[in-house]
């Protein structure tokens, strides 16, 4: 864990010299560029002031580099395609778990000839379109700004049945670390 290095980066985003936070704190500045330099671990409480006089939350500290906030720009997205129908999947941005996504229907395309089920939730906006969406036994049609939801565990499909290209929001929470094509 780097949490000097995340102390320091702070630090000095705000503009806050070592003795102002040694004045804050009560710690000393020895202590406390030992602490950014990664060569002492401070306690619990130590950090807590520290986070305190950063004014941030304790448990940002505490973050790894992975479980920050993660940017994608509009024009760094991967693009790749799915199934055997080669639906076009923006993939917008994800955490360990979570997976979001935007995924283009040509008219008739579907996400697969049968149903097919895989681990996780998904939840599904449709952005434009009409699409139909069925799950075991349930089934309904969409259209802009309709929402659905399901457990991916029961065999599922989503086919645009307008005439124009359908596009869908598709957020999909898995237990396991994403990466497979779950589409």
């Amino acid at each position: 864990m780097d949490i000097g290095s995340t102390i320091r980066a702070i630090r000095k985003r705000k503009n806050i010299t070592i003795a102002q936070m040694c004045e804050t704190t009560g710690l000393s500045q020895g202590f406390m560029s030992q602490v950014e330099t990664n060569k002492t671990s401070p306690s619990i409480s130590t950090l807590e002031n520290i986070a305190q006089a950063l004014k941030v939350p304790l448990a940002y500290l505490l973050l790894k580099k992975e479980e920050r906030m993660r940017i994608v720009r509009k024009n760094e997205r991967t693009i790749t395609t799915s199934g055997s129908e080669n639906l076009k999947v923006e993939h917008l941005s994800s955490t360990k778990n979570v997976q979001m996504m935007i995924v283009e229907f040509p008219p008739g395309a579907t996400t697969g000839d049968a149903p097919h089920a895989h681990e996780g939730e998904e939840v599904h906006l449709v952005i434009k379109g009409r699409i139909y969406a069925e799950q075991g036994e349930d089934a309904s049609e969409f259209g802009e700004g309709d929402s659905f939801s399901w457990n991916a565990c029961t065999p599922h499909l989503v086919r645009n049945i307008g005439e124009g290209t359908a596009i869908v929001l598709i957020s999909i929470y898995t237990e396991n670390e994403n990466g497979q094509d779950l589409i």
